[in-house]
């Protein structure tokens, strides 16, 4: 079946919260679905510091003049959205996400987390017990519903508002097929952009792991390269 946009749900009155809303992948991401006109919430340990940089990205040029982005604590954040995205480094991902175990129950969990490693010969992909980041999460929140997106997508584009359009396709792992529509409807708020279902969470370890394969082109190359599926 092609892909057919409209046939997507209607996303608009969700919430979405960012966890790690002050990293770079985060605020990008967060002005991003506030520059189409999604709430956001920016959550941070720091109420203090999310509330920062909630400002911050509020002041950014091409948002809407009701644009509504706020920051508060973790737990606060993961109470009060419907939909939480997963941004925090991956070195505090295991402790980050099962402190917000109980807030996070019920919740619908995008997890865009990748395990890589850095040394001299440059990124690369690092083994996690549990077979991926998001199969990390999902075994942390048994009760929430959970799936790994937005892991290829480049901070800087998505941070730069001189980008009206990000070309790529957001790859989408999941058990639950119903969120991989709600999933790419939020994808297709930003112009450019397509939700793809990519397969059960078994499959996300080597998405995951293929940014590390970004990250080498992106160096040789000079550029902000990403994901395009075909002939869908």
């Amino acid at each position: 079946m092609a892909y057919d946009a409209s046939e997507l749900p209607d996303v608009s009155g969700l919430t979405v919260g960012i966890i790690g809303g002050t990293g770079d992948q985060g605020r990008g991401l967060a002005y991003r679905f506030a520059r189409a006109g999604q709430r956001v919430l920016i959550g941070s340990r720091s109420a203090e510091r999310a509330a920062q940089s909630a400002k911050e990205i509020a002041a950014l040029p091409g948002l809407p003049a009701d644009a509504d982005v706020t920051g508060n604590d973790n737990a606060s954040v993961c109470a009060d959205a419907d939909v939480v995205i997963i941004a925090v480094p991956w070195d505090g991902h295991a402790a980050t996400v099962a402190a917000l175990r109980e807030p996070l129950a019920g919740k619908v969990v995008v997890d865009c987390v990748n395990p890589l490693g850095f040394d001299k010969q440059g990124p690369y992909a690092l083994p996690v017990e549990e077979g991926s980041a998001v199969q990390q999460a999902a075994a942390l929140l048994p009760e929430s519903r959970v799936c790994a997106a937005f892991n290829h997508v480049s901070a800087p584009l998505l941070a730069d508002p001189e980008i009206d359009r990000i070309d790529l396709d957001v790859l989408i792992c999941t058990e639950e097929r119903e969120l991989v529509g709600i999933v790419a409807a939020l994808a297709a708020r930003i112009p450019g952009m397509r939700g793809i279902y990519a397969g059960r969470l078994r499959n996300a370890h080597q998405i995951e792991a293929f940014t590390a394969n970004l990250i080498a082109i992106n160096k040789r190359y000079r550029s902000h390269a990403g994901v395009r599926v075909t002939d869908v």
